[in-house]
């Protein structure tokens, strides 16, 4: 099917979608009424991070990007670190972890960052 440097981010991507669309059914169906406005819109910024992030790890795999491990595992570590936080803090966490939430938001830049460089470079 594919190769194992394309597989990875391919498995990545359909597991973090998988997910996103299970805690976006939870967080619709099973916690509505239970969380205010802000844990909300943290509930649901998680999601969509989560969903857009597993989608370019799908497009990465797919593309079979030369180098793309790099900026796969940059934007897989940060949507866990980012949308785990939020998912947390969501659900009663102390709001001290929202100052790890950017960590997360910082990895996931970064690996766009490198996915554009990876791409834009000449081919050797």
């Amino acid at each position: 099917m594919t190769d194992p440097a394309s597989r990875a981010p391919l498995l990545a991507g359909a597991l973090l979608a998988a997910l996103g669309v299970a805690l976006g059914a939870f967080g619709a169906h099973a916690l509505r009424g239970a969380l205010d406005a802000a844990a909300q819109g943290w509930w649901q910024t998680a999601v969509q991070y989560q969903m857009w992030h597993a989608l370019g790890l799908l497009a990465i795999g797919a593309a079979r990007v030369q180098g793309g491990s790099l900026p796969a595992s940059l934007l897989a570590g940060g949507t866990l670190i980012f949308c785990t936080t939020l998912y947390a803090m969501a659900l009663g966490a102390p709001r001290w972890l929202g100052a790890v939430t950017p960590i997360g938001g910082s990895l996931m830049i970064a690996g766009w960052l490198v996915l554009v460089w990876r791409v834009a470079r000449p081919r050797r």
